[in-house]
């Protein structure tokens, strides 16, 4: 048996599958908490992965690994491989205004155009453009910007700071992937080609970045660390959402709607995208094509803030809203509870329409929060729709996607069908399969257990009703 590892080295943690590489059967796993926050060192990151490889068995016996890593981040080193600053990651918001500079200083369409996609706080540009104006002395000392995978990565490698790594910095030894790349707003997904303008308009001056590997391009192989033999192969990896695509197996017409503390909507699409509305971001994926994707900040904490009010488990809010009829008795709640970002309403609070003597019960309660999460993603899908992307079926995970009534209902909110998978570790195991893809040359076909499939049920006066209280930006 050949074994293939991967690591999701995300917000909050750090999780290692260690995977047979022909049928993709998980052997063993381990994980590491991260600190929290929204900047960290990233040698907590790296302490980390060393962690969770001892809590899954080491690596002695592994063949190939790749990193998926959060979107994003930046990672900003001098000439000696030191990190500058702390990593700010895609959730730290201070740099905001400076993509709105990004915007009026190259124009929507241009830098749309150029990129794929319009900036916002989590753009690694963005946090750039923040450095060189709120630090510019660090931001005078960056060599090269690296992404957090990018960095694991270097770091498995065996470079880094001088002092702490085999090799030493070796900033040219950097690599990164497409899907990685494509959230920086310095990369074109359609030519492939980094724009250099643009990494010097946001940082103040010209830097190393990684080079680009392709979809099973070998990175390296491993340097002695604790814990980490030498000589094992390192696949290119990729950004967090293009692991789990990877994960899930998703080709080109499927769609991943992902129901986490936030909730994401992507698809597998043949053809690059370029929504000048900013609310479809055109990512590449990790196989080759690209990865129009949406997000929204209000997802499962929906449901948190529900079953809290009616002092219920998530179990218990789903038997309640499978009591009442769908669209709620006419209940709508629009669930922008902080703030929204699909659509772009940052000051926005959570407004519950449609309540009278008949319609104010716990069931339809229940089910108004249940249908207004699944609606804002359902809007996230249609404006996924409209960049002329074909969508045959969903795959609905993250934690809240497998209570019964999330999945009933989603079946109700959608128009086409619906697909649960069973729970996993599906970024990790995107990775996996990409490093077993480095091994032997070719793409591997790991079977996708499902959970759930329920029958399409769709009812068009939900999303009817929430349309019709829809605010807009």
């Amino acid at each position: 048996m050949r074994l293939v590892a991967g690591v999701d080295s995300s917000t909050q943690s750090c999780k290692v599958v260690v995977c047979d590489a022909d049928t993709g059967a998980i052997v063993r796993q381990g994980r590491a908490p991260h600190p929290p926050g929204t900047e960290v060192d990233p040698e907590a990151w790296w302490d980390a992965l060393l962690a969770a490889v001892d809590d899954a068995g080491g690596l002695d016996d592994v063949a190939a690994i790749a990193i998926a890593g959060q979107q994003h981040g930046m990672v900003a080193l001098d000439e000696r491989g030191e990190v500058i600053r702390p990593a700010l990651l895609w959730n730290d918001t201070r740099s905001a205004p400076a993509a709105e500079e990004l915007i009026r200083e190259v124009g929507r369409a241009e830098i749309v155009a150029r990129t794929g996609s319009v900036p916002v706080a989590s753009f690694t540009a963005t946090k750039l453009r923040w450095l060189r104006d709120a630090e510019p002395d660090n931001a005078e000392r960056v060599a090269a910007v690296a992404l957090p995978h990018d960095w694991l990565t270097w770091r498995l490698r065996g470079y880094g700071p001088a002092g702490a790594s085999e090799h030493g910095p070796a900033l040219a030894e950097l690599t990164t992937d497409r899907s990685d790349a494509s959230g920086t707003s310095y990369w074109n997904p359609a030519t492939g080609e980094y724009d250099r303008e643009l990494l010097s308009l946001a940082l103040g001056h010209d830097a190393v970045l990684p080079r680009v590997l392709g979809p099973a391009e070998e990175a390296g192989r491993t340097a002695t660390a604790a814990g980490i033999p030498p000589g094992v192969l390192v696949g290119p990896g990729a950004g967090d959402n293009a692991g789990a695509a990877l994960g899930l197996g998703a080709a080109e017409g499927d769609v991943a709607v992902s129901i986490g503390t936030s909730g994401t909507v992507f698809a597998i699409s043949a053809a690059p995208t370029e929504d000048q509305s900013g609310a479809v971001a055109g990512f590449a994926d990790a196989s080759g094509l690209f990865l129009p994707l949406i997000a929204t900040l209000n997802a499962a904490r929906i449901l948190d803030a529900i079953a809290g009010v009616l002092d219920v488990d998530h179990r218990a809010l789903g038997e309640l809203a499978l009591r009442a009829e769908p669209g709620a008795g006419g209940m709508v709640l629009q669930p922008y509870f902080e703030g929204e970002r699909t659509p772009n309403l940052p000051d926005a609070t959570a407004t519950l329409f449609g309540l009278t003597l008949a319609s104010t019960t716990r069931e339809n309660l229940a089910r108004a929060a249940m249908e207004g999460m699944l609606c804002g993603l359902a809007d996230g899908l249609d404006a996924v729709r409209a960049q002329g992307v074909r969508a045959g079926r969903i795959l609905l995970i993250g934690g809240a996607a497998q209570n019964p009534a999330v999945s009933r209902i989603a079946a109700q909110v959608f128009d086409i069908p619906v697909l649960v998978p069973s729970p996993g570790e599906y970024v990790a195991i995107g990775v996996a399969l990409q490093a077993a893809w480095a091994l032997g040359g070719t793409r591997p076909e790991w079977p996708l257990a499902m959970a759930a499939q329920p029958p399409v049920d769709t009812r068009p006066i939900i999303r009817q009703r929430y349309a019709a209280r829809a605010v807009r930006p």
